[in-house]
């Protein structure tokens, strides 16, 4: 058995079985890939897929155990390349973060402006997306750590950890009734326009929760991923804005007396929110990519991160939330 059959048969599982996509991303032969897996299933002695024809139909019992082996062969070969890469540059290469806009826009800015003044050769890939896409680039390797509010915490494979907490935010012009309101209640929101996060994103879930609760349907008349559009749309009048607090913190035309939005906190409608750091469990952390967590959250220090991606099963991150007294 060698490195290559190992790598076909990882692909070719993450491809749905599909040996054409296969040999493409691999940039090789089909016919080859075909071969190199019987080779390997002939050495193994098990059949790893059932097969209709030369098609793959599924992966047999102990093919998913095969194929667990292959993920930790895998994964430790990509440890091995990290360590050498480590002691060869102990203080440059890239750090790669998946994130969703929220956190890129509003929380990552100065941790990363903090990490380039302490290492000065990093060099930093940003990617953004939705928060399963944020923990399918750490499962695939793709980013070193991901950062998010949604789905980290759901994912198997992933070691999660407290980062910060945060509450959601009214927005409206100044002259809006509930503008002047002292403590604003979900009755009152129910009657009013709301311009809020598409569901995937930034805490919507605990949102609609909330109304579902109190037997209540919110009148959402706009949706968005970007906290900037809903208080452009908010500053238009075309409905209360529902934004995260970071999103309101600095902004020069928000809750001063030339702006033209006020905000209102409503965590006491919809609770607090829970972001969280997210590493591939049991990866190699290089030093700069455990400084960057620590700059992101005082929650967050080395020891524990690598205790926690280190350790097996799902009780890792539960026992690291332990250490951070959550």
């Amino acid at each position: 058995m060698n490195l290559h059959q190992f790598k076909f048969v990882h692909e070719a599982a993450k491809r749905n079985l599909n040996l054409t996509e296969t040999a493409k991303a691999l940039h090789t032969s089909q016919p080859g890939i075909s071969k190199a897996i019987l080779e390997l299933e002939e050495e193994l002695g098990v059949d790893i897929f059932v097969r209709h024809g030369k098609r793959l139909k599924r992966v047999t019992e102990p093919g998913l155990q095969v194929l667990q082996s292959i993920d930790v062969i895998l994964r430790e070969i990509g440890n091995l390349k990290r360590i050498g890469d480590e002691f060869a540059m102990q203080d440059a290469g890239t750090l790669s973060i998946a994130t969703t806009h929220s956190q890129a826009r509003y929380v990552l800015p100065e941790p990363i402006a903090a990490l380039r003044r302490k290492y000065p050769k990093v060099s930093i890939s940003l990617h953004q997306g939705s928060p399963q896409q944020v923990a399918q680039m750490v499962l695939d390797g793709a980013a070193d750590i991901g950062m998010a509010t949604e789905s980290l915490a759901d994912m198997p494979g992933l070691v999660t950890l407290p980062c910060y907490e945060w509450q959601h935010v009214l927005v409206m012009p100044p002259s809006h009734p509930l503008a002047q309101a002292s403590r604003i209640s979900l009755e009152q929101l129910a009657h009013e326009p709301l311009i809020s996060y598409h569901p995937a994103f930034t805490g919507r879930k605990s949102i609609d929760q909330a109304f579902a609760q109190r037997g209540l349907t919110p009148h959402v008349v706009m949706e968005a991923i970007d906290a900037d559009v809903i208080k452009t749309y908010a500053r238009l009048g075309l409905g209360l804005g529902v934004v995260a607090e970071m999103a309101v913190k600095d902004d020069p035309l928000a809750n001063t007396p030339n702006g033209d939005l006020v905000s209102r906190p409503v965590g006491h409608l919809f609770g607090p929110n829970l972001a969280r750091v997210a590493f591939k469990r049991g990866a190699y952390l290089r030093q700069f990519v455990l400084a960057f967590a620590e700059l992101v959250s005082d929650r967050l220090n080395r020891q524990s991160i690598l205790k926690a991606v280190q350790s097996p099963g799902t009780a890792a991150s539960e026992a690291a939330e332990g250490d951070y007294g959550l």
